[in-house]
């Protein structure tokens, strides 16, 4: 591609030259006025030949020596660009093109009063034409579901049609985008393939990096989290049923993953799927929509109510005289009073009262009778 560049770049500028012929051809007959230079050679007088050879010739020289500075930059703009629009889904592609097509017609529609103005009035049209064509993409791809509704076309990787609901559609979500908390947890594998995410998970390169890095740590703990994130992931992309990319995007300028993470986010329009609790805020104050898991196993905890009957294996003592701590399946701490004396024994209890912290649910029981 370079060098084919670099061969286009000396035509062009051998062609320039060549077009500038006829002023090269003046300064000889201004400044030189010979005889010689007026006789004719095929039709064309001596001027003119020296005239187009020599400006074909200059211009060639000077595209031969530019041309290497000149092909690197558009190749490196040639692969940038191509990056961009590899990872970006058919959808965005489509509102990309529809917004560009409408910022130039309502461009072209502006120029046309602003065409008379004198003096800036040629060069406002190429001004107007590329503000408003990008516009015109950046406000499309941010309304892409919108946009894509309003022309027929369901948002999302595929249209689906619901079994035994009459033939609906749904709407396949927006891409998931997976923090190295939510990797490492390894619940997000479950909820995947429960068919909970239905759209493209995208796990970028720096979370990769991240998880490497842990699976590397001198601690045994982390040494050991970073492996089961490593292993999640690869038991995810081997999934026939669940799509998982991997992108090379990074952004040098941010420190820290979870900054990096937000930009992408931004960027994909992506959902931001995670168990860290500071990077969820972060990242809805910057109107990102998060997929918290932690928030998903809470929300799927059975309820209890006030009355009710369960069994429980009392495990260790609680904080109060008296207390027996145990937990239920899903992780809730249940405190039954007056179970210190039943530990390592299962246990039927009546449920008291249900507390929601941040940290979880607590259940408060009490033994029968």
């Amino acid at each position: 591609m370079q060098r084919l560049l670099r061969v286009v770049i000396v035509c062009l500028a051998a062609v320039t030259g060549f077009a500038l012929s006829e002023e090269i051809e003046g300064c000889f007959i201004g400044y030189v006025d010979n005889a010689l230079l007026k006789t004719s050679f095929f039709g064309l007088t001596l001027a003119a030949l020296v005239g187009v050879v020599g400006g074909a010739m200059v211009g060639a020289v000077i595209g031969f020596l530019v041309s290497p500075l000149v092909s690197s930059w558009l190749v490196g703009v040639e692969r940038w660009a191509e990056e961009r629009l590899f990872r970006m889904s058919l959808n965005d592609l489509l509102a990309m093109f529809v917004g560009l097509a409408a910022g130039l017609l309502i461009a072209n529609l502006v120029t046309e009063a602003l065409v008379p103005v004198p003096v800036i009035g040629k060069y406002l049209p190429i001004f107007i034409n590329i503000l408003l064509g990008y516009i015109g993409v950046r406000v499309a791809v941010r309304k892409r579901d919108d946009l894509l509704n309003m022309l027929g076309r369901v948002p999302g990787r595929l249209r689906r049609r619901r079994e035994g609901d009459g033939g609906r559609d749904i709407v396949g979500c927006r891409p998931a985008l997976l923090d190295t908390s939510a990797i490492i947890d390894g619940r997000i594998a479950d909820v995947a393939r429960a068919g909970f995410l239905p759209g493209e998970m995208v796990v970028p390169g720096f979370v990769i990096s991240e998880l490497q890095s842990v699976a590397d740590a001198g601690d045994g703990v982390k040494r050991a989290r970073g492996r089961r994130g490593l292993d999640v992931l690869a038991e995810m992309q081997g999934n026939a049923g669940l799509t998982v990319q991997i992108v090379a995007t990074d952004y040098p300028g941010i420190d820290g993953v979870d900054g990096k993470l937000v930009q992408l986010a931004l960027d994909l329009g992506a959902n931001l799927v995670t168990t860290d609790y500071n990077l969820n805020k972060v990242a809805a104050l910057r109107g990102i929509k998060v997929l918290n898991v932690n928030e998903l196993a809470n929300a799927l905890k059975p309820v209890m109510l006030p009355g009710e009957e369960m069994t429980v294996r009392v495990l260790k003592e609680g904080k109060e005289h008296g207390q027996g701590i145990g937990y239920l399946d899903d992780g809730t701490m249940v405190v039954v009073e007056g179970g210190r004396r039943l530990i390592d024994r299962e246990v039927r209890v009546v449920v008291n009262s249900v507390i929601q912290t941040a940290a979880g649910r607590m259940i408060f029981t009490r033994l029968p009778g």
